[in-house]
């Protein structure tokens, strides 16, 4: 096919169609206005594999030459925006090839030997979010860092924890914090399991059979960087598998969707913690937005549509599900509705982590080049509602226990001093000796300090628990695995 044949695909495929492709239908079926993001992993994937077919004796050393020359000119043109990007070509795929021809003649169109556009787009698609996945990987432990930071700044600060929306125990706020840096150390983890998957070559599988030509595909897996741990190459082993697989990209729109998730419930704390009825912290305005007609107003615009962009994370996660299910072996076109979701979920994500980043971590004053966090913490206000809820209950109760009675029985003794401090008014620290006495007798002056927010704070120095030698010593372990 000549390149003025290739620039009119369109027209025919082959001799084999006696009609060409109506208008309505070539902008149906064509992906090349959403696919063109895909054009640096294609030229990657087209150099390897020409690298690959001269090594092998299929193309010369000469042809070789030819197409990294007109691949740079592409790459250059594609960069500066002065690439011509044709509908009637398709797909990223047939405008570079139909440019490359223009180029550099019969050497563009022996490129295509060995491959298909079956095993061509798998491998782009791989190539490509395996770039993301490390952004988006980067960005995690940035979060993460950011998250740690503000927490060493807040370890003696105590917030009620909650079960319930319910007033449960005290707690560091730093502890608190740090529960979200596991989320997103676990969401971390996951991306690198996805990645290993997604790092495998289908390019020489060709239409769904392999080929007659003999490929190193082992040498191609090896120059794109597609190699374990070991330096062995991953090249994926099934023909049929390897063309029409997608498991990669929901594998990687699951761990997405769970990212978003962690995102998401961070998002509603935030959103709660800034309310005027709790107070607990402030967002630095460039987060926030106000009303139209109530001037008084700052909303939590971020964390708010955090939280709402997590729903479309998740339905992207479902239409990839839904798109394979039922698909027989091999290539379907169908699959050509595997980008968009994905696309869309990467920038989604990668967008929801930077400025979350940013949010949570702050950024550099241009002024003074001091750090200017997003978030301000104000400690009076959470503890002030710790104290609402009698949040040194089950304190009671194991002071109790540790008098001598069982559980249970602290438990319902405690039940009836928590209903007398309610009708007092107050909070069960609050309650004179001698009435905590007519609950039980071992009750001592001691109590007082089992019964402070502090107290309790202290006592909880197990590991994972929240007192504040615990939380320190979980900073200094994040500090470590992050590097900083």
């Amino acid at each position: 096919m000549s390149s003025n044949q290739l620039d009119k695909k369109s027209e025919a495929w082959s001799a084999l169609f006696s009609e060409p492709m109506s208008e309505l239908v070539q902008r149906y079926t064509a992906s090349v206005f959403f696919d063109k993001r895909l054009a640096a992993a294609d030229i990657q994937g087209s150099l390897a594999h020409a690298d690959m077919l001269a090594a092998q004796g299929i193309i010369s050393a000469d042809d070789l030459a030819a197409i990294r020359r007109g691949m740079a000119t592409i790459s250059s043109e594609i960069e500066s925006g002065a690439f011509e990007w044709k509908l009637a070509l398709e797909d990223v795929h047939l405008n570079i090839e139909a440019r490359l021809t223009q180029l550099v003649g019969d050497a563009g169109k022996r490129l295509h030997t060995g491959r298909s556009r079956n095993d061509q787009v798998a491998t782009d698609i791989r190539l490509w979010l395996r770039g993301e996945i490390d952004l988006i990987t980067g960005l995690l432990r940035e979060l993460q860092s950011a998250l740690v930071e503000v927490a060493e700044k807040n370890v003696d600060v105590i917030l009620p924890g909650f079960t319930h929306l319910q007033v449960a125990q005290p707690v560091s706020f730093a502890h608190h914090l740090l529960a979200y840096v596991e989320m997103f150390a676990r969401d971390e983890q996951r991306m690198g399991d996805v990645r290993r998957r997604v790092n495998q070559l289908p390019l020489g599988s060709a239409a769904l059979a392999g080929t007659t030509y003999p490929l190193d595909r082992e040498r191609v897996a090896r120059t794109l960087g597609m190699v374990n741990d070991q330096g062995e190459a991953c090249v994926c082993q099934n023909s049929l598998d390897a063309v029409s697989d997608r498991d990669f990209a929901i594998e990687f729109a699951a761990a997405a969707s769970l990212v978003m998730v962690h995102i998401s419930r961070l998002s509603e704390e935030l959103i709660l913690w800034m309310s005027q009825n709790f107070g607990f912290i402030k967002i630095a305005d460039r987060f926030t937005t106000g009303s139209s007609i109530m001037p008084q107003k700052k909303n939590p615009d971020v964390p708010e549509l955090a939280r709402g962009k997590t729903g479309r994370v998740v339905g992207h996660l479902m239409g990839l599900i839904t798109l394979m299910k039922g698909q027989p072996l091999a290539y379907n076109k169908d699959n050509q509705e595997d980008k968009e979701p994905l696309f869309d979920t990467v920038d989604t994500l990668r967008d929801t982590l930077r400025i979350f980043v940013e949010m949570i971590g702050g950024q550099p004053n241009p002024a003074t080049g001091a750090k200017e966090g997003g978030i301000t913490v104000n400690p009076q206000p959470m503890q002030a509602a710790a104290q609402k809820g009698y949040a040194t209950a089950t304190d009671l109760a194991d002071y109790l226990v540790k008098k001598g009675l069982p559980f249970r029985d602290a438990h319902e003794t405690v039940a009836h001093a928590v209903k007398a401090a309610e009708s007092h008014a107050c909070d069960l620290s609050e309650l004179p000796l001698k009435v905590l006495q007519e609950f039980h007798p071992a009750i001592d002056k001691d109590v007082y300090d089992v019964l402070s927010l502090r107290g309790s704070l202290e006592a909880r120095n197990t590991l994972g628990g929240t007192a504040p030698a615990q939380v320190k010593a979980q900073i200094a372990r994040h500090r470590a695995r992050l590097g900083n």
